[in-house]
């Protein structure tokens, strides 16, 4: 019997995922599931990008739209889960697709992550308050007492990265750094990894377009319709955070616009950065179609 192969198809937002994804499932008459982290949410349609109805028709997807705005949900049950479906398509198929550009909840299905422990609500409404009243530098200077280790490398600007960190302390009564070993877990089946890349002035042309095409596709109004849970970590995202402060009165329509553009090519950057670290992957130009199916089939050969 052959080997199960997770086929892992990464790149940055506006790339060219969607339309290739479909193409290889159907070509493996396979199914799909979603590494995006925002996906996840069901409000959250057109801002993420999310498979339309005739998309989701032509292969079955997974990780798509199963939660509310309010629900909590980390990598760490991303990777329990998708580990425990994969388990299932695999008895059903022998090649499974995974697509997206959450860098993290890639990871953590080819990778694995650290079993950190997960926060109880009290901790973290307790956390979330004193972040409100107190404000993020406060907080980073206990995380240096707390844990010298972790303030030394994490992002001093990213609050959810700080609080989670005091969180495990507080919780736990140790430091986030000894819970984050770093090793890579063993899967049990093979895992082909294909990245797609343009070149930064066509990116960045395709992602400027794609926002137009969202505010034409009704952004405005989705935006407006969750502005009421603002404060939520769900929509600390690209594409939301910016209408709100449009609807807040901070700016103006056409700057948040530019702003939404200007972060997703900012946000672009980040993600490949981070998946340029990893050697295992192939990369292609998205019109490499032929190619990357070529290089699909020979890495699904037996060894």
């Amino acid at each position: 019997m052959q080997t199960p192969t997770l086929i892992v198809l990464v790149g940055p937002t506006g790339v060219g995922k969607t339309e290739l994804s479909l193409k290889i499932a159907e070509n493996w008459h396979t199914e799909i599931i979603s590494a995006d982290s925002r996906q996840l949410y069901a409000p959250l349609k057109i801002g993420t990008a999310a498979p339309t109805p005739e998309q989701l028709a032509r292969v079955p997807h997974h990780f798509v739209g199963i939660l509310q705005l309010t629900d909590y949900y980390s990598a760490a049950q991303y990777e329990a889960e998708v580990l425990k479906k994969l388990e299932e398509l695999f008895k059903v198929h022998s090649v499974v697709l995974l697509t997206g550009g959450s860098m993290m909840y890639v990871d953590a299905v080819c990778k694995g992550i650290d079993d950190i422990p997960t926060v109880d609500n009290e901790t973290r409404e307790l956390m979330i308050k004193r972040y409100e009243a107190e404000g993020l530098e406060r907080l980073c200077a206990e995380l240096k007492l707390l844990d010298p280790d972790y303030y030394a490398i994490v992002d001093l600007k990213n609050p959810k990265r700080v609080i989670h960190a005091l969180e495990i302390c507080y919780m736990t009564g140790k430091t986030y750094t000894s819970f984050r070993t770093r090793s890579c877990k063993q899967r049990p089946f093979r895992i082909l990894k294909i990245g797609l890349q343009r070149e930064r002035e066509e990116l960045y042309d395709r992602i400027n377009r794609r926002v137009d095409l969202m505010m034409e596709e009704g952004l405005l109004e989705e935006a407006r319709s969750v502005y009421p849970y603002k404060r939520l970590n769900s929509l600390n995202t690209v594409g939301y955070k910016e209408l709100f402060r449009h609807f807040d009165g901070e700016w103006t329509l056409p700057f948040a616009i530019d702003k939404i553009k200007q972060n997703s090519r900012i946000y672009s950057r980040k993600q490949m950065t981070w998946f340029k670290r990893d050697e295992d992957i192939a990369w292609f130009h998205p019109e490499q179609e032929d190619e990357i199916l070529e290089h699909i089939e020979s890495g699904l050969r037996p060894a």
